[in-house]
This record gives structure tokens, sequence and C-alpha cells, in this order.
């Protein structure tokens, strides 16, 4: 077996930048190819120490010893030599196709062609360190258009790139994101939750089915893919049990272990449910909410079709937006839309599920008992995300503090007042009733 010869290295410096030139093995377009890399080592002019100050040459040579070395070892193996976006479309996004839901993974591809991808150019997996992902995280954050928890997703998935990559063998050492800080971003925005009072306005305005599906999401907590996923089979004895998902077309399992579950059927909800079994002929199996050709309804078709028209309706006609303004007999409208803002509006159907933790939560329902309807693996999901409190709910915990100290001052002042007006004999007696009690 031949031998690899060690290289030292030829240290230069072009434009004020020090460079160290060396040969490596590279996977060029599919191919093991032995190419030369310039690398960029310090600039010939640097403050230490507030100090402006020239580096040497001898100075460089050192610095880049660590590069050197880890070129000469001598068990690298060629073909894990890739580039970050080579690493990251061959070998990271399929297996993540294999072990993870296709909603996670439509996600993790958004991520890396939107955010990721165009900020990867010319990033070898064996060279990236921490300062290069914080470049990029400052980058994507700077025009602040992303909000903190966008940034926290973007930092999670380029964790988890370099956690496979060190699996496979295709980076050593520390993880270059661990050190890595979320850079300034634009708030997060505060999610919603709808209220009794909204869950009961939209179901009197919903025509059917909309009303009944969403009177599912709202009363079993049931994430949009579970409740089209939802077979008559699920629904007995007072019970749905949560079995599967559909999204985008694609079966799958309920998002967690947890997730899969029964979730007890409140009668105004059973109810409805068989009216819509009696709408449908009765059915004992099958899809509960089909669409007309047999399968499972499409809930964004039905949000635009029914939900956001009955929702989005005209104070003064009381139509919905596009037939209030539709030119009728060459005639125009006499009015313009202006939405009846007595109906709630549209905030997606995670706030129902949402709504039902912080609707549950306000009747005095245990956290944990909210864990377990809502199927969450951790007592902590619920607690940051699903239990939202209201401006009702600070008044009425104030009031009841309020209550309390005004109970206290009032106590107080009479005391006071007693030992004014009678000096020492109440204190006097006070003591001695005490000494009565305890004896």
């Amino acid at each position: 077996m031949k031998r690899k010869r060690q290289q030292d290295g030829y240290i230069f410096k072009a434009r004020g930048i020090w460079y160290v030139r060396y040969f490596d093995t590279r996977v060029v377009d599919g191919e093991v190819k032995r190419v030369r890399i310039a690398k960029q080592i310090a600039k010939v002019r640097e403050k230490i120490n507030g100090v402006l100050t020239t580096i040497t040459k001898a100075k460089v040579r050192e610095l880049a010893k660590p590069t050197l070395t880890k070129v000469n070892q001598p068990d690298r193996t060629p073909e894990t030599a890739v580039s970050l976006i080579d690493f990251v479309e061959r070998i990271y996004l399929p297996r993540m196709e294999q072990q993870k839901r296709p909603s996670t993974v439509k996600g993790y591809r958004d991520i890396w062609e939107n955010h990721l991808k165009c900020r990867s150019v010319s990033l070898w997996m064996r060279e990236i360190r921490t300062c290069d992902i914080q470049r990029i995280l400052d980058e994507i954050a700077r025009p602040r258009i992303l909000s903190a928890n966008s940034m926290r997703h973007i930092k999670s998935q380029v964790s988890g790139i370099f956690s496979y990559a060190k699996q496979q063998g295709y980076f050593d050492g520390e993880n270059p994101a661990r050190n890595t800080a979320i850079p300034p971003a634009k708030p997060s925005e505060e999610t919603y939750a709808y209220s009794l009072d909204e869950i009961g306005q939209m179901l009197s305005v919903l025509p059917e089915p909309a009303a009944t599906i969403f009177a599912v999401a709202a009363f079993t907590g049931a994430r949009r893919g579970e409740i089209r996923g939802l077979m008559w089979e699920n629904y007995q004895d007072g019970e749905i049990q949560i079995t599967r998902s559909i999204w985008k077309g694609h079966i799958t399992e309920p998002k967690t272990r947890k997730s899969r579950g029964a979730i007890p059927v409140i009668a105004p909800l059973a109810k409805r449910l068989e009216c819509h079994r009696a709408s449908n002929g009765n059915c004992k199996s099958g899809v509960m909410f089909p669409n007309q050709s047999g399968s499972a309804m499409d809930l964004g078709n039905l949000l635009n079709r029914s939900i956001l028209p009955a929702l989005k309706r005209c104070v003064v006609c009381g139509k919905p937006k596009e037939e209030c303004q539709k030119i009728s007999g060459g005639i125009e409208p006499n009015h313009k839309f202006e939405r009846d803002k007595i109906l709630p509006e549209w905030h997606g159907w995670h706030a129902a599920r949402r709504g039902l933790g912080t609707n549950l939560y306000r009747l005095g329902v245990p956290e944990k008992t909210i864990q377990a309807i809502l199927r969450h693996a951790n007592v902590s999901t619920t607690n940051t995300y699903y239990i939202k409190s209201a401006a009702d709910d600070t008044r009425a915990a104030m009031a009841k503090l309020e209550q309390l100290v005004i109970g206290d001052e009032h106590a107080a002042e009479t005391v006071q007042h007693e030992v004014f007006v009678s000096g020492n004999e109440v204190a006097t007696e006070a003591v001695g009733t005490k000494s009565a009690a305890i004896q």
C-alpha cells in the first residue's frame, strides 16, 4: 500500500489575508477526487488586546497546524469528505424520509431550501466550525422577518444534521451548532385559543358537516390530521379512539405514542355525531367525514368552502363577502362589504385544541388531566402552549388577592383602634386569654 506523503502546507498572503494551501481528497459530483485547497487562516494585521499587530508567517504556520494535522491523518475515509449541501441532500434528507412523518420532512426541506442551502455553498463537512454556523444564523435573522421560535427550529435542524453526520462518520468533534446563540429576532406572536362563547357562536352559524367537524376539534382536542383520519370504528362506548392521522394523502400513525388514546365524548358532541351518522346512511364503518368520492375530507377545502364564508358575513346584507360584492343583473351592490364583528374570527384548527386545554383549566380541571385529554407526552407542553390566561383570569386572580389584603387591613385597623382607646388593658386581656387557652 502506497504511503501517504505528509504535507507541510504552503503559506501565502493575498489581499491582506494569510492562507495555507494543501491537497485533500473530496467527493465532487459523486466522484472521489484529490483537489487543491486554500484555507483562510488569519488577517495579516489583527487587533490583539486592543493593539493592531502584524501576524508573522511563523505564527500563521503555527495556527495552520490543526488543519494540516487533520489532513495528514491516515484513517480519514475519502468517501466522507463531502460538502454540506451534498451531505444534506444525498444522505441526511433521504434518511429523514425513512424515519420521520411526511409533514415533519416537509418542514425540514422547507428550512433547508429557504434558509440554509443558499448559505452553505463552499462549506465542507470536515471543516465546519461553530463560527460558520453562527454566521449562517446571524444572516438568517438579520432582516428580522423570522420569529425567535422559527430561529430555534432552524438551529435545531442544523444540530440534527451534524448529530447524524457524527453517527455516520462524516464529521468529527463537537457539534458546531451546540454553542451558537439565537440572534435577536422578531418576537413570537401569541397563539390563540377559542373561548367557549366563541365556540358556541361558530357552531350556531356553521353549516353541516363543518359544524360537527369543528365540534370534534373543539370538544376532543383532536389535531387536524387526526380528525381527517377518524373512522366510525373509532367511535365506540362514548369514546373516540385516535389511531391514525392523514396529511396531504399520507396516512400515518399519530404524532407520538402518547397521541394514541381514547377521548371521552360529551353529550352535545355525541348528539351531533349521531345526526351526522344518520345523514350519511347510518354508517357503522368507514371514514367518519368523507368527501363526495368517499375519501377523507380535505379540511383546507372545507375551511374555504364553508367555514370562512360563514364567519366573514356582511353586517348589512348578511351575505358572505363574495356574494355581497357580486354584480347581479348588471347592478352593482348598493353598499360596501363590512364584516359582522359580532362573529368570531378564524384563528386556525389548532386554536380549538388550545381552546379545549384553556377552557378545561378555567373550569378547575387539574393540569395532569388536561395533559391526558390532549395526549401530550409531558405536562410542561400543556402548561406552556395549551393553557392561555385571558384578561378576565388575571383580573379575577387580582380580585382574590385584593379581598385577602383588604380583610387583613381591616383586622389590623380594628386591633390598632382597640389599643389606642384602652391602652395596655386590651393587651393585658389578650395575653391573659391566650394563657388560659394554652392551659
